[in-house]
């Protein structure tokens, strides 16, 4: 079977894309490894219309197609999309059934991901996730996936580590903005990214945050971008007014995904939640110290050569629960003295 996909290089490769941000990020290494090992195929990737900005300058899909398919409606129109693909072989990364069942439904002759989650029966062939004691042992996300790879017989790159690309449009939009902010090219730039489309038990207190700008701009006296995201604006508004530093919100320029690379990109570091921004981080080889609450770090425990974890061992952690029904204490006992010592330490190994 493995021999058989070999053979046939021209053939369309179907990519079904992870949902949330972070993992699409790392997913990365696994969108490389396809295009190293099939180089004449078409490789067609099927992604969530909000993250497409996250991939859609990089060298691996010769097609991206937006899913859209909440609604039922939807989901019987995309079927009749990738129909059309003809594509013989899926790649599917989601863990849901709903996933495989489209790749199925469109037509995809040989279907491969994990089989899990009662869809053992839709895939042609992919790795069992581990266990322990019947849990699904918590592994990197990003050998997660290369795991489907190594299954397939291909061959992996040695560096796995993700990556991101930008446009030179982009990036020239990007250049644009910053120099709008009064960004000059001998700043240095702070970026912080206190929202979560996860969740709120994912977010540091907007307090801790607004204090932690003021420490960070009397240490380095550097600028501060403040990243905000749809539906976060209020979080964005409260660090402003309840901090004394000169800090530049983001917000009203409705950045997006993609405007978000050449952003986090121009950062000396960046303070983040566990959420999507700080892959971009690891990505563009940015330090990033990470504030970790109800998530386990297992999940993300890889190329973290740039990357400081804050959390606190609590009982209830990690709970992965999107709002706390306690006192939040695994986000709000972390310390904006906590981080800027982090932030220290990083400025200083990685100059």
């Amino acid at each position: 079977m493995i021999s058989e996909i070999k053979k046939n290089l021209t053939n369309t490769v179907l990519v079904f894309c992870p949902n949330w941000v972070g993992d699409v990020v790392m997913a990365t290494p696994v969108f490389k490894c396809l295009r190293q090992n099939y180089p004449d195929a078409r490789i067609i990737g099927l992604i969530r219309g909000y993250a497409r900005g996250v991939v859609e300058d990089a060298p691996w899909f010769d097609q991206l197609i937006e899913m859209n398919d909440k609604t039922w409606r939807g989901f019987v129109r995309l079927v009749f999309r990738i129909r059309r693909l003809k594509g013989q072989i899926a790649v599917v990364l989601p863990h849901t059934f709903r996933s495989a069942l489209l790749a199925r439904l469109g037509g995809a002759r040989r279907i491969y991901g994990y089989r899990r989650n009662g869809r053992s029966t839709l895939i042609t062939d992919g790795p069992r996730p581990l266990r322990d004691g019947g849990r699904i042992r918590p592994v990197p996300m990003v050998d997660y996936y290369l795991e489907i790879c190594r299954r397939l017989q291909l061959t992996i790159d040695r560096d796995t580590k993700p990556r991101l690309f930008i446009a030179r449009s982009l990036q020239e939009r990007g250049n644009r903005l910053l120099a709008r902010y009064g960004i000059g090219p001998d700043d240095m730039v702070i970026g912080l990214n206190p929202g979560a489309q996860y969740g709120a038990s994912k977010c540091w207190p907007p307090e801790h945050f607004a204090r932690l700008a003021e420490l960070l701009e009397q240490r380095w006296n550097c600028r501060l971008l403040l990243f905000i995201g749809p539906g976060e604006e209020s979080i964005g508004d409260e660090i402003v007014q309840l901090s004394r530093a000169a800090i530049i919100n983001t917000g009203p320029d409705q950045v997006d995904l993609a405007l978000l690379k050449p952003l986090i990109q121009r950062c000396r570091l960046l303070v983040t939640n566990d959420t999507g921004p700080r892959h971009y981080a690891v990505a563009f080889d940015i330090p990033v110290v990470v504030i970790m609450g109800p998530t386990d770090p297992r999940y993300t425990h890889a190329n973290l050569e740039k990357t400081r974890v804050l959390r606190q061992e609590l009982d209830c952690s990690p709970c992965h629960l999107k709002e706390c029904p306690l006192e939040h204490s695994c986000m709000r006992d972390i310390t904006p003295q906590d981080v800027l010592q982090a932030a220290e330490q990083l400025v200083q190994e990685k100059p």
